[in-house]
Protein backbone atom coordinates (compact mmCIF):
# COMPACT_ATOMS: atom_id res chain seq x y z
CA UNK A 1 0.00 0.00 0.00
CA UNK A 2 1.34 3.43 -1.22
CA UNK A 3 0.95 6.64 0.40
CA UNK A 4 -1.99 7.45 -2.26
CA UNK A 5 -3.37 4.16 -1.44
CA UNK A 6 -3.09 4.64 2.27
CA UNK A 7 -4.65 8.58 2.38
CA UNK A 8 -7.63 7.86 0.45
CA UNK A 9 -7.86 5.02 2.88
CA UNK A 10 -8.08 7.50 6.37
CA UNK A 11 -9.04 10.71 4.39
CA UNK A 12 -12.88 10.49 4.72
CA UNK A 13 -12.79 9.30 8.59
CA UNK A 14 -12.16 13.17 9.77
CA UNK A 15 -15.22 14.51 7.37
CA UNK A 16 -17.90 11.47 8.10
CA UNK A 17 -16.14 11.44 11.94
CA UNK A 18 -16.73 15.63 12.56
CA UNK A 19 -20.60 15.15 11.04
CA UNK A 20 -21.37 12.12 13.11
CA UNK A 21 -20.22 13.91 15.85
CA UNK A 22 -21.86 17.16 15.65
CA UNK A 23 -25.12 14.72 14.86
CA UNK A 24 -24.39 13.34 18.22
CA UNK A 25 -23.29 16.72 19.97
CA UNK A 26 -26.96 18.04 18.77
CA UNK A 27 -28.59 15.30 20.08
CA UNK A 28 -26.76 14.99 23.96
CA UNK A 29 -27.47 18.62 23.89
CA UNK A 30 -31.27 18.42 23.33
CA UNK A 31 -31.41 15.47 25.76
CA UNK A 32 -28.97 16.79 28.59
CA UNK A 33 -27.27 13.58 28.40
CA UNK A 34 -23.68 14.02 29.32
CA UNK A 35 -23.03 10.06 28.34
CA UNK A 36 -24.38 10.96 24.71
CA UNK A 37 -22.18 14.53 24.50
CA UNK A 38 -18.68 12.44 25.81
CA UNK A 39 -19.47 10.02 22.61
CA UNK A 40 -19.51 13.03 19.96
CA UNK A 41 -16.22 14.30 21.90
CA UNK A 42 -15.09 10.72 21.83
CA UNK A 43 -15.77 10.98 17.99
CA UNK A 44 -14.50 14.31 17.40
CA UNK A 45 -10.77 13.27 18.85
CA UNK A 46 -10.61 10.26 16.71
CA UNK A 47 -11.43 12.41 13.98
CA UNK A 48 -8.78 15.11 14.65
CA UNK A 49 -6.21 11.89 15.23
CA UNK A 50 -7.18 10.67 11.65
CA UNK A 51 -6.81 13.80 10.45
CA UNK A 52 -3.08 13.85 11.26
CA UNK A 53 -2.69 10.88 9.27
CA UNK A 54 -4.76 11.93 6.46
CA UNK A 55 -1.71 14.96 6.84
CA UNK A 56 1.08 12.71 7.41
CA UNK A 57 0.05 10.97 3.91
CA UNK A 58 -0.77 13.82 1.61
CA UNK A 59 2.18 14.93 0.57
CA UNK A 60 3.41 11.07 -0.71
CA UNK A 61 0.39 11.25 -2.32
CA UNK A 62 0.61 14.45 -4.09
CA UNK A 63 3.64 13.19 -5.30
CA UNK A 64 2.46 10.47 -6.77
CA UNK A 65 -0.56 12.06 -8.58
CA UNK A 66 0.44 15.44 -9.15
CA UNK A 67 2.29 14.76 -12.71
CA UNK A 68 -0.65 12.94 -14.13
CA UNK A 69 -2.62 14.32 -17.11
CA UNK A 70 -5.66 16.85 -16.11
CA UNK A 71 -4.11 17.13 -12.46
CA UNK A 72 -1.15 19.51 -11.71
CA UNK A 73 -0.31 21.71 -8.92
CA UNK A 74 -2.59 24.00 -8.48
CA UNK A 75 -5.38 21.88 -7.80
CA UNK A 76 -3.47 19.70 -5.29
CA UNK A 77 -2.33 23.04 -3.82
CA UNK A 78 -5.76 24.21 -3.69
CA UNK A 79 -7.32 20.61 -1.50
CA UNK A 80 -4.10 20.92 0.63
CA UNK A 81 -4.82 24.72 1.84
CA UNK A 82 -8.31 23.62 2.38
CA UNK A 83 -7.23 20.44 4.64
CA UNK A 84 -4.87 22.79 6.49
CA UNK A 85 -7.53 24.69 7.92
CA UNK A 86 -9.94 21.70 8.87
CA UNK A 87 -6.71 19.75 9.82
CA UNK A 88 -6.38 23.13 12.77
CA UNK A 89 -10.48 23.54 12.89
CA UNK A 90 -10.26 19.47 14.22
CA UNK A 91 -6.85 19.95 16.81
CA UNK A 92 -8.61 22.49 18.41
CA UNK A 93 -11.68 20.76 18.49
CA UNK A 94 -10.13 17.26 19.55
CA UNK A 95 -8.52 19.72 22.66
CA UNK A 96 -11.49 21.11 23.33
CA UNK A 97 -13.49 17.72 23.37
CA UNK A 98 -10.58 16.45 25.65
CA UNK A 99 -11.73 19.36 28.24
CA UNK A 100 -15.22 19.00 27.73
CA UNK A 101 -14.80 15.18 28.65
CA UNK A 102 -12.61 16.34 31.83
CA UNK A 103 -15.42 18.50 32.86
CA UNK A 104 -18.01 16.18 32.38
CA UNK A 105 -15.89 13.66 34.44
CA UNK A 106 -16.02 16.10 36.95
CA UNK A 107 -19.45 17.20 36.56
CA UNK A 108 -18.17 20.86 36.64
CA UNK A 109 -20.83 23.72 35.77
CA UNK A 110 -18.09 24.92 32.98
CA UNK A 111 -18.69 21.77 31.03
CA UNK A 112 -21.94 23.31 29.42
CA UNK A 113 -19.77 26.00 27.96
CA UNK A 114 -17.13 24.32 26.83
CA UNK A 115 -19.76 21.73 25.12
CA UNK A 116 -20.93 25.51 23.21
CA UNK A 117 -17.77 25.72 21.84
CA UNK A 118 -17.28 22.17 21.11
CA UNK A 119 -20.57 22.78 19.07
CA UNK A 120 -19.50 25.87 17.20
CA UNK A 121 -15.87 24.36 16.18
CA UNK A 122 -17.50 21.36 15.06
CA UNK A 123 -20.21 23.59 12.67
CA UNK A 124 -16.79 25.50 11.32
CA UNK A 125 -14.81 21.54 10.64
CA UNK A 126 -18.31 20.49 8.91
CA UNK A 127 -18.03 23.62 7.08
CA UNK A 128 -14.12 22.84 6.18
CA UNK A 129 -14.67 19.21 5.68
CA UNK A 130 -16.94 19.93 2.79
CA UNK A 131 -14.62 22.19 1.23
CA UNK A 132 -12.02 20.20 1.82
CA UNK A 133 -13.83 16.84 0.29
CA UNK A 134 -14.96 18.71 -2.58
CA UNK A 135 -11.06 20.02 -3.29
CA UNK A 136 -10.38 16.47 -2.87
CA UNK A 137 -12.83 14.82 -5.26
CA UNK A 138 -11.59 17.44 -7.50
CA UNK A 139 -8.34 15.91 -8.63
CA UNK A 140 -9.72 13.02 -9.40
CA UNK A 141 -13.12 13.78 -10.79
CA UNK A 142 -13.48 16.20 -13.34
CA UNK A 143 -16.80 16.09 -13.72
CA UNK A 144 -17.34 18.02 -10.09
CA UNK A 145 -14.41 20.91 -11.00
CA UNK A 146 -16.42 23.79 -11.52
CA UNK A 147 -14.90 24.10 -14.77
CA UNK A 148 -15.39 20.59 -15.95
CA UNK A 149 -13.20 18.88 -18.62
CA UNK A 150 -14.46 18.73 -21.62
CA UNK A 151 -14.61 14.48 -22.49
CA UNK A 152 -12.32 14.88 -25.59
CA UNK A 153 -9.97 16.70 -23.73
CA UNK A 154 -9.65 14.00 -21.48
CA UNK A 155 -9.46 11.44 -23.82
CA UNK A 156 -6.09 13.12 -25.43
CA UNK A 157 -4.66 13.46 -22.57
CA UNK A 158 -4.67 9.46 -22.65
CA UNK A 159 -3.40 9.27 -25.84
Amino acid sequence: MNEAHLHLVVNHFPIIGTILGLGILVVGLLLKNNSVKNTAFFLFIVAAIFAAVSMATGEGAEELVEDMPTIGHDIIHEHEEMAEKLAIALYVLAVTSLAGLYLNYKKSAKSVLVTYVALVIAVVAVFLGQQTGTTGGEIRHTEIRSVAIPADVQMEDKD
